[in-house]
């Protein structure tokens, strides 16, 4: 049986392009899932100096680690148009959604898989193909994810039930995500929910309260894979800190 066709994406930005373009980071990100690909895409995003940024990704292109690599300004436009939104909707949430934005409006692949820059596997294991099974079989379920941080209690307490591989819940986060890319090739982003205004109010309203919104709305299901987590854990905002770690090898897997 041949595989499930999947994209995988991760962006950069200004304050943590060095980590993922210098380091194995980038590599390790992909590798773990140990999944082949049809697309492993980097997208650039908000960076001071898109050019260089792009010479260091046309490295990693070169190497064979990803498969492309995009700016995202270069789509925006085009993607919120597609999807009936416009930048102030957002209230100070444009640049923490429009990479997954334009990355959903461009994937070429039944399904997504979308990692943020500081979410990586917790080790290597095989878990795309079993959560794409589950999207398959069940049309309810919209979004499967690992188990973030080990955090085994909270998903056990957010879920409504299980079976021998998934918690089955509510929620939605856009540290990692598998998606049918067709679900969300949609104007379903204007919807909102009590429960989504958990979010982070710097946030605005940003794409991940959207998505929780709408599944909320609709009774979507969520399903977290329970054997294999992935870390979540914000880059120092400090640059000599976030460059001492890349220069002694923190981040290179």
């Amino acid at each position: 049986m041949s595989l499930p066709s999947v994209t995988f994406e991760t962006k950069c930005y200004e304050k943590d392009w060095e980590i993922l373009l210098k380091t194995g980071r980038l590599e390790a990100m992909i590798e773990r899932n140990q999944f082949d690909f049809g697309e492993r895409i980097l997208y650039i995003n908000n960076v001071a100096d898109p050019d260089k940024v792009r010479r260091y990704a046309e490295r990693c292109k070169e190497q064979g680690i990803i498969t492309e690599h995009v700016l995202v300004d270069d789509y925006a436009d085009e993607a919120l148009a597609f999807f009936g939104l416009d930048r102030d909707s957002f209230k100070g949430g444009y640049y923490y959604s429009i990479q997954e934005l334009v990355g959903i409006y461009r994937c070429r692949t039944e399904y997504l898989l979308h990692f943020s820059s500081d979410s990586v596997l917790d080790g290597a294991f095989p878990w795309i193909e079993r959560a794409v099974e589950r999207l398959q079989s069940d049309r309810q379920v919209r979004v499967v994810n690992c188990l973030w941080n080990r955090k085994t209690d909270e998903a056990v307490q957010e879920s409504h039930s299980e079976d021998k591989d998934f918690w089955v819940g509510s929620g939605f986060s856009d540290q990692s995500y598998l998606i049918r890319a067709s679900d969300f090739r949609n104007r379903i982003y204007g919807e909102t929910h009590p429960a989504s205004q958990r979010y982070p109010v710097y946030g605005g309203e940003l794409f991940e309260k959207r998505v929780d919104a709408w599944m909320r709305n609709n009774g979507f299901q969520r399903c977290t894979y329970k054997h294999g987590s992935y870390l979540s854990k914000n880059f120092p905002r400090n640059k000599f800190l976030r460059t001492a770690g890349r220069l002694l090898g923190f981040y290179d897997r």
